[in-house]
């Protein structure tokens, strides 16, 4: 089987994380490979927050366990790396182009024996004034809309895959 396929089909969310911080190339690569998603009318408008500080981890965990309505609870399941992918407004394409940056971080984190998983909340977190004060901390300027949190690290369990639902595919022949 092509290796693209089959880490298409071995990649799964992961819920439990160890405490080892990825390395920084490792991140990188992850990131690099999300920079190279497709985009609409090739506008590369997406961009990621690479979160490694501890401090602002538990803090963005924090405001995403308040909006999910579970305060004092880890949204981020102990990973220790936030990717958290924003996509400019003003872009008609932009929750698409930005899930698409999502689905290569998870894909490339997979290629690297990392663990990840999709969190959402992202739009609702920077949609606060909370959220833009970090934004603006950082240096990020612009009105842009949060598309996910990718959660990054090394996976202290591995998930099984769940049977694929029969009755998804029809063909117009």
């Amino acid at each position: 089987m092509n290796e693209v396929i089959r880490a298409l089909r071995e990649r799964r969310s992961v819920r439990a994380y160890t405490d080892e911080m990825p390395t920084r190339e490792q991140i990188e690569q992850v990131i690099d490979a999300g920079l190279w998603a497709a985009s609409g009318m090739g506008r590369q408008d997406p961009i990621v927050v690479a979160v490694t500080d501890r401090a602002l981890r538990d803090r963005l965990s924090a405001m995403n366990a308040q909006i999910m309505g579970k305060p004092g609870t880890d949204p981020f399941y102990g990973a220790p790396v936030v990717l958290v992918v924003l996509a400019p407004r003003d872009v008609p394409t932009h929750v698409y182009d930005g899930s698409l940056v999502m689905g290569n971080l998870m894909l490339a984190a997979h290629a690297l024996g990392l663990g990840s998983c999709w969190i959402h909340r992202a739009k609702e977190e920077f949609d606060t004034p909370e959220g833009r004060a970090i934004l603006a901390e950082l240096g990020v300027e612009g009105d842009y809309e949060g598309i996910g949190h990718c959660v990054l690290g090394y996976p202290a369990q591995e998930p099984e895959a769940k049977p694929r639902n029969d009755g998804r595919v029809f063909f117009a022949e």
